[in-house]
């Protein structure tokens, strides 16, 4: 088995080399893994003059998961929108028909008060946002920025979404929902947006291949202030690009810290690339305050769905639990007499913990 590592920029190098060590410390007891590593992003672009340059591209196509750090940084924000740290990500997700991402947000009992709300709001939450990744005003077309008939500058940007790429997604929220407690919410705009409307209709046919699971349907606006009110009431979400986009990382703030959330990004043939959903935090890079615990998290995902080895899965998370039950903390999740740690030392007591 191989895994494709490409840090990226800003704190990602850093982030990925604790999950490496992981896999590492997962070949020492037998599982065997190749990791091949390439440049993407800024990196990539200083080096290559490329945010994905096509050596990148073939190292990951000759692997079965990508794990994935962080891109960006304010000093390529000038470059040409097609040469910024960004596209790199947006193109291996389009390349490889990367359609759904997976966003879980758990809550673990020991982080509970890190979280900004009650911790009688949030503890016990175990939550999963299926977002939609390859289509949507991201990709729509056309899009830009011209003249228009009063000599006045505007921008525009297509929202689109064809009947199967809404009916792939919705079907992976049916089988997800069914392997937990069997409730779909799907979120939508439909009172105002045509393309949400057909989103709903769509969701609601495909429904009929899963009536053993619950489907609900809320307006984007009610859901960002449902899961602030009472975020245990979901399950699984399903919902578009743009929509899933600001939802997963509103999610996040409930566990405590965006630095503790993993995700999932699969094509119909179980590739996936792997990424922690924060950023590349330049302010921190170098400083050894990461928390690497989303990526390490991400990397079970990655061992879960792509590489098929759930119990080396279960032996990564169930160490992230073990070193959060002893107490240790990163700058992001602690709070007054928790022992701090660096992004190395979280990464020590994880591997010794397994």
């Amino acid at each position: 088995m191989k895994i494709a590592v490409l840090a990226g920029d800003g704190i990602g190098p850093e982030i990925t080399a604790q999950a490496v060590r992981v896999v590492q410390a997962l070949g020492r007891h037998g599982l065997q893994v190749e990791v091949e590593s390439a440049l993407v992003g800024g990196a990539a672009c200083d080096a290559l003059g490329d945010p994905l340059p096509p050596q990148t591209l073939a190292v990951c196509e000759s692997a079965q998961a990508v794990l994935f750090g962080a891109v960006g940084g304010p000093r390529y924000d000038t470059l040409p929108r097609a040469m910024r740290p960004e596209q790199g990500l947006l193109r291996l997700r389009k390349h490889f028909d990367l359609f759904a991402n997976l966003r879980p947000a758990i809550v673990y009992p020991e982080l509970a008060h890190a979280s900004t709300l009650r911790s009688d709001v949030v503890a016990g939450l175990d939550l999963l946002i299926l977002r939609e990744l390859t289509g949507d005003i991201y990709f729509g077309q056309p899009r830009g920025i011209r003249r228009n008939e009063q000599g006045e500058r505007e921008g525009f940007d297509t929202m689109r979404y064809t009947e199967s790429e809404i009916g792939r997604i919705a079907r992976w929220g049916f089988e997800a929902a069914r392997k937990r407690q069997k409730r779909l919410c799907s979120v939508d705009k439909a009172n105002v947006l045509e393309t949400t409307q057909l989103w709903r209709d769509v969701v609601t046919e495909v429904r009929q291949d899963y009536r053993d699971v619950e489907l609900s349907h809320m307006y984007v606006d009610n859901a960002a202030m449902q899961l602030v009110r009472n975020p245990k009431q979901f399950d699984v979400i399903v919902t578009g690009n743009m929509f899933g986009d600001i939802l997963s990382d509103e999610a996040s703030m409930l566990t405590g810290s965006i630095g503790m959330l993993p995700s999932a990004s699969l094509n119909a043939k179980r590739f996936g690339l792997y990424e922690p959903i924060h950023g590349s935090a330049p302010d921190i890079a170098g400083t050894g305050a990461a928390n690497p615990l989303a990526t390490i998290l991400s990397l079970a995902m990655l061992l879960r769905y792509s590489l098929e080895q759930p119990q080396a899965a279960e032996r990564v998370e169930k160490a992230v639990r073990t070193v959060l039950r002893k107490g240790l903390r990163t700058a992001d999740i602690a709070r007054e007499g928790e022992q701090r740690v660096s992004c190395s030392e979280m990464g020590d007591a994880v591997v010794a913990a397994l």
